[in-house]
């Protein structure tokens, strides 16, 4: 009955081919093709036999695999689908294949086992054959598929290797209005050529000719977009708005301090709301006057548009935007008021929507860094504003690392490593952004031959400010970085620019006629810090409970450096620190927990003192699966920490030492040792905080640390990782936070010493091992914290 089925598919796939035949010699100018694509669908859960699949005698190979998804009862399981080349003639190969598999049998090589089918494994494995469509080549992310009519450059695998290839290719498809492209690449087997045309088009040429193996998606820029006409720029806007649905007006939102917003942009309009436009000051009106503002929208509220605009997919928004206006629109700001503008701003926000969650983002900062990490008035008042200091009423604000000067970024990267973080980027409570880069393909038409990126695929953005010149007490900055663009460096001048293909494509704000330009190229740490914003409020739109330290928590914690900045680093854990942060942040290992990894959130808070005396530290068990553990026992797992929480600042500079001390109040975390009684860890964390002081006892545990307690404990952010082995970290089952010294116990006159403090913690387990669920086990275990009193 199997072998019926797949006959009659076959028959039907070989009447299809002379179809196919038929129509191409209709074409004129179009060269006869050798051969065509069949594709081979396989058994849901099982794999195809590809090796049988390919013939190479007969000229019949494999050119592309793809895996599917597919539900399968309660479960998903994998569908295998092959797409293969057939010369013409040779589909009655598989037809006697699927003959052999029906009417005989294999030799038997064991005595007393029972015969079988011959071509078992090829022929069983297969559950339908048809003739292969443009979407069978497709073997980029299905989501970017374009859709029909719309001219796109493809990128194109083609079945040879040799750049003569590509002039066949591009002799074959011109009678179709296909336009090829220069660029050749040549891999073993393998050819790749730019195309650009239509779905249809590239369609026709899939069914008519037998040079193409794959077919993905070429790695457009900002540069493409820019080049097209304004016609042009205004149908993808408007097709990419139609396809966009704004997020409900409760959701939380992303208010932009900045030169204003100009809401009448298509993209931008669903999203903001007139009254959720304001200005420092009325006189100046809430439009764009610079564009900066509109540029910042673009990016907080859609990331680099770059995705978005070539997939077909719709777009389900789940965050707004605010803005506020904070700059003139000529001359500048008194800088010494920049604070109180900086408090004013986030005010008229929170009057028109008191009850909506946000997240601040802070693109303005100071062209100087002569604060070298040391808290200014601007700082201060960020710290104060987050940790709710005046109104009890905790805030998310993200402000940009700042950006080096343009004229150096030649000499990268010592222009980075010596170019501080800007005022306000050194506040503690904030997440202050720093900048990446992954954009490394320069396209513009009249960069001369021998340009190249600055920056490497995953390195530090040329742009981006560190903290490597401040003073070791000061906070760890930048916290994490975002993608920032990159420069070009013109091998003649020997200097770096700026180059549209390296940068992000965002909402222009010249987007109404006479020339009208919706899109902008922008890049630097102002589009990093855009980025993160929204980073920021799509965790707050899917978990609305979750406070602004929580969040910053989970931003670290899904952190990670790149290969170059490692390398950047040269194995100083502190200049990674200063120069990266934590690292690139991910989305999707912030928002959830996957089957290999357990992550554990808690948001608490405790008494650090009592009048002069400190009061209270919290334990919690960790609810690791220790039966799973002590299985994988050799295996390297991590444990990975992250402690969030706002201090309340005290910038007055009088040494910072002592009761002149900078920070409210200070948290630590400790983790139980392996082999260590839990009265013991107890007396540990006790002595701890009791002695406000770096305990000489814990620097014993800090090999398996990546950071260890000396690096990590700066600022109001404290993360690290733990590696070593799963039967090590059975043992390893509680975690204490316990507060040190700060202000509030040392100048008990100013009547805060018994508040309570706030706090996130963050703790994840996480292995590389397929065959263990660490996370099943877990959710009948979550512990509840104890709270204990400080002895002394």
């Amino acid at each position: 009955m199997h072998a019926a089925l797949l006959e009659r598919c076959l028959a039907a796939a070989a009447a299809g081919v002379a179809e196919r035949v038929r129509k191409a010699q209709a074409v004129p100018g179009l060269p006869a093709a050798t051969g065509t694509y069949l594709e081979f669908v396989g058994e849901p859960g099982h794999l195809l036999n590809l090796k049988s699949l390919e013939a190479q005698r007969q000229g019949i190979e494999v050119v592309a695999v793809h895996t599917d998804e597919v539900r399968r009862g309660d479960r998903s399981v994998e569908l295998e689908r092959a797409t293969v080349f057939v010369p013409h003639g040779k589909v009655a190969y598989f037809e006697g294949k699927v003959r052999q598999y029906a009417t005989e049998t294999a030799p038997v090589r064991k005595p007393g086992a029972e015969p079988k089918p011959k071509n078992l494994s090829l022929v069983a494995s297969i559950t339908d054959v048809r003739l292969a469509v443009l979407d069978s080549l497709w073997t980029d992310d299905p989501k970017l598929l374009p859709k029909g009519g719309r001219a796109t450059w493809w990128e194109v695998w083609l079945r040879d290797d040799g750049a003569e290839v590509r002039e066949r290719f591009a002799a074959a498809v011109r009678p179709l209005g296909i336009e090829v492209g220069e660029t050749v690449l040549t891999f073993p087997d393998r050819t790749v050529v730019l195309a650009r045309g239509t779905k249809e088009q590239l369609s026709a040429s899939v069914e008519a000719l037998d040079l193409i193996a794959e077919l993905r998606l070429a790695k457009e820029t900002p540069y493409e977009f820019l080049e097209l006409a304004v016609k042009e720029q205004g149908d993808w806007a408007r097709e990419f708005a139609r396809r966009t649905t704004p997020a409900p007006a409760d959701s939380p939102a992303v208010c932009i301090l900045d030169t204003g917003i100009n809401r009448g942009h298509p993209l931008l309009a669903g999203s903001l709301a007139a009254v959720d436009c304001h200005a420092h000051n009325p006189a100046w009106g809430t439009a764009d006057h610079n564009g900066h503002g509109t540029q910042m929208a673009g990016l907080a509220l859609y990331g680099d548009l770059l995705a978005p605009l070539l997939s077909s997919e719709r777009i389900m928004l789940s965050h707004l935007l605010e803005s506020v206006k904070v700059l003139p629109p000529a001359g500048k700001n008194n800088p010494e008021l920049y604070g109180a503008i900086t408090a004013g701003a986030i005010a008229r926000a929170e009057v028109q929507a008191p009850a909506r969650h946000r997240a601040v983002c802070i693109a303005v900062t100071t062209t100087d860094f002569r604060d070298r990490g040391q808290p200014s008035s601007w700082s201060a008042e960020i710290d104060k504003l987050a940790s709710g200091f005046d109104d009890d009423r905790r805030r998310l604000i993200l402000v940009s690392a700042g950006n080096t000067d343009p004229s150096k970024r030649h000499h990268y990267p010592v222009n980075t490593l010596s170019e501080g973080v800007h005022d306000p980027g050194q506040a503690w409570n904030a997440v202050t952004v720093g900048a990446f880069t992954n954009k490394v393909s320069i396209k513009e038409k009249d960069a001369k031959k021998g340009w190249k990126p600055v920056a490497p695929a995953g390195g530090l953005s040329p742009s981006s400010t560190t903290a490597l010149i401040w003073d070791r007490e000061w906070a760890n900055k930048p916290d994490v970085v975002f993608e920032g663009g990159n420069a070009g460096l013109d091998p003649f001048s020997g200097k770096a620019f700026s180059l549209d293909s390296l940068s992000l494509l965002t909402t222009g704000a010249r987007f109404a006629p006479p020339e009208p330009r919706p899109f902008m190229a922008m890049g630097e740490t102002s589009a990093a810090v855009a980025q993160g914003s929204r980073f920021a409020a799509t965790i707050h739109a899917r978990y609305p409970h979750f406070w602004p330290e929580t969040i910053r928590a989970l931003m670290v914690h899904s952190a990670r450096w790149t290969p170059p900045m490692l390398s950047l680093a040269k194995g100083k854990k502190l200049n990674l620190l200063r120069t990266c942060g934590f690292g690139v942040p991910d989305l999707q290992r912030a928002s959830w927990s996957a089957s290999n990894a357990l992550t554990l959130i808690v948001q608490d808070d405790l008494q650090p003192f009592e009048r002069d005396e400190m009061k209270e530290l919290k334990v919690f068990p960790l609810p690791w699966p220790r039966a799973e553990l002590l299985r994988l026992g050799p295996v390297d797992v991590e444990l990975r920490v992250t402690l969030s929480y706002f201090i309340e600042p005290n910038p007055a500079r009088r040494g910072w030492r002592d009761r002149h001390r900078y920070a409210s109040y200070g948290l630590r975390w400790e983790v139980i040792r392996p082999a260590e009684k839990h009265a013991t860890f107890l007396q540990r964390v006790n002595k701890a905080a009791r002695e406000d002081k770096a305990d000489r006892s814990r620097q014993r545990d800090t090999d398996k640390w990546t950071l260890g307690p000396t690096l990590r404990e700066h600022g109001s952010i404290h993360s690290d990782v733990w590696t070593g082995s799963a039967a090590e970290l059975a043992t390893r089952n509680h975690i204490a936070v316990f507060p040190t010294g700060g202000w509030w116990r040392e100048r008990r006159k100013l009547g805060r010493s018994d508040r309570r403090a706030r706090f996130a913690l963050v703790v994840s387990i996480d292995t590389a091992a397929t065959d263990v669920d660490i996370y099943t086990p877990v959710e009948a275990l979550v512990g509840v914290p104890v709270a204990q009193p400080i002895l002394t």
